[in-house]
């Protein structure tokens, strides 16, 4: 296995997670409340669960963090706050699609992470003990939920009628 390949995945992935936790919580900020902030205030554990099984990954290999990579994703997750969304100081139901589309691409990541890394466990025993399968099952159902939300802001962005976002059908049973 190519040690040094590796780190750098593994690292621009963690990177990636910074990035969408931060993301994650910032929607659920301006979600509180609503169906989105209430499935996002289960969702923000298992992502902050989901990275450290990354940092436990990169331990069990003995490779390194890149502290520059985390530290960027964090900076630019708080630049793009500054997108022009149609209005100038309120959250806009323009930012909410967009930030679920921002969720939805780093819930593919991550399930591309685990594939992969379920992959490499194969010939790596340190990754033996990682319970890759599952996190794949869970991502997929967080893709799914995730999916139904963003398909619901963005009838609620293009709506010439306003919205209340939520106001359609129940995402899943329990949420």
């Amino acid at each position: 296995m190519h040690a040094k390949r590796l780190g750098i995945y593994l690292n621009d992935h963690l990177a990636g997670s910074v990035g969408g936790v931060e993301l994650a919580v910032r929607t659920e900020a301006e979600n509180h409340g609503n169906l989105l902030g209430r499935y996002l205030a289960t969702l923000i554990p298992e992502l902050k669960e989901d990275q450290a099984t990354l940092v436990s990954v990169m331990e069990a290999l003995e490779l390194k963090r890149d502290g520059l990579k985390t530290r960027a994703a964090w900076a630019v997750e708080k630049v793009s706050r500054l997108k022009l969304n149609g209005t100038l100081v309120r959250y806009s139901p323009l930012s909410r699609l967009l930030e679920l589309e921002g969720l939805c691409a780093a819930t593919e990541g991550r399930l591309s992470l685990w594939r992969t890394l379920a992959r490499v466990s194969v010939k790596d025993p340190r990754l033996a003990r990682f319970p890759f399968e599952s996190l794949v099952q869970r991502g997929e159902a967080q893709r799914s939920v995730l999916q139904r939300l963003r398909a619901q802001a963005a009838d609620v962005a293009f709506s010439e009628e306003p919205l209340p976002f939520g106001s359609g059908e129940p995402l899943v049973a329990g949420h």
